[in-house]
């Protein structure tokens, strides 16, 4: 039983996080970006760190490389000389600058698999990150049309607000037109109080008419 509870909690859990993910998918991936530029941004000053010392390196060794020409000449004059003494001081002076030039250039070819390693590590993911960029725009171009489909797609739904508003404008389109229903008010009530009584069985042919009405007036144009 324990197992079974611990196994829904665990999915319910899993659930809950994929939707978390899916709702901040665009923020999620921007953070991921920052993170990544804060990653390559270190990575650059290791590489600057690595380049200076590269280069001090080779500062060195130049400068070490002049002292071992310069007493070398020395060391020559000196054996013409017969001053074997500081010849022989210059020799071993050369040869500990030759055995400290031999160290740095070792140091000095590390730094520089190191430094191409590490420049190209920062080249891809320079060229990574400029796709997730890209990708970013995509995808928050794309989560726009989704939320306007989203919104639409609930405003097409709403079947209520529809109807509603359907049967609102059938009623004001299908009411009475009160000028009309006034004047059939007044023709009832004419016929009620017998007012018009007379003009009807006039028109009928019984008596003559309280009303002149065009054919009266035809008649008497036609008897001058």
């Amino acid at each position: 039983m324990f197992s079974t509870l611990k196994t829904l909690v665990t999915g319910a859990n899993a659930r809950a996080t994929e939707q978390l993910r899916d709702v901040y998918s665009i923020e999620l991936i921007e953070q991921k970006i920052r993170e990544a530029q804060e990653g390559l941004r270190a990575a650059k000053y290791t590489l600057a760190g690595l380049i200076q010392r590269a280069r001090s390196e080779d500062r060195q060794i130049a400068a070490l490389e002049n002292r071992v020409t310069d007493l070398l000449a020395r060391a020559t004059e000196a054996m013409d000389a017969g001053r074997e003494d500081m010849a022989q001081e210059a020799a071993q002076a050369i040869a500990d600058m030759e055995n400290e030039i031999a160290l740095r250039r070792e140091t000095s070819s590390r730094l520089e698999t190191r430094i191409l390693r590490l420049r190209a590590s920062v080249e891809t993911a320079n060229r990574r990150i400029i796709d997730l960029k890209q990708g970013a725009i995509a995808a928050k171009a794309v989560r726009r049309e989704q939320d306007m489909q989203s919104r639409l797609g609930r405003t097409l739904h709403q079947d209520n607000a529809m109807d509603e508003a359907d049967a609102l404008i059938k009623g004001v389109m299908g009411r009475d037109d009160p000028l009309e229903q006034s004047e059939i008010l007044a023709e009832i009530d004419t016929g009620l109080s017998h007012e018009n009584l007379g003009d009807r069985m006039a028109a009928a042919g019984f008596g003559p008419s309280s009303k002149t009405t065009a054919s009266d007036v035809l008649s008497r144009l036609k008897t001058k």
